[in-house]
């Protein structure tokens, strides 16, 4: 029987559109770092030629990421392809600012 091995250190790359209304600010930003933090992958966020942690919020801030802004996520580690997909569809439902896109709350404790 042959054994099937995960790859401990893979490496992911994507490249989003910032789409929201008023760009990275606080709010996007702590919810990318609190995001990446969940991963045991390095998590980047690249722009303009400067690399930031994602698990930085004020790293994330200098980014400026302007509506309209490319950036590039990138991730290396035993969770990259996920950490890239989670931040990445932070970025497509333009971090719940919609209304209609807003996350489900955490069911009341009782």
């Amino acid at each position: 029987m042959t054994e099937t091995r995960i790859p401990s250190n893979e490496s992911a790359s994507r490249e989003v559109i910032v789409r929201n209304r008023y760009g990275i600010h606080a709010r996007p930003a702590a919810l990318l770092a609190k995001t990446a933090s969940t991963f045991a992958a390095d998590v980047v966020l690249s722009k303009d030629g400067a690399e930031v942690s994602a698990k930085s919020v004020m790293g994330v801030l200098t980014l400026e990421g302007c509506p309209g802004s490319k950036i590039r996520i990138s991730a290396h580690g035993p969770d990259a392809v996920e950490a890239v997909d989670a931040l990445a569809r932070l970025f497509e439902l333009k971090f719940f600012e919609d209304k209609d896109q807003q996350p489900e709350a955490d069911p009341p404790h009782g």
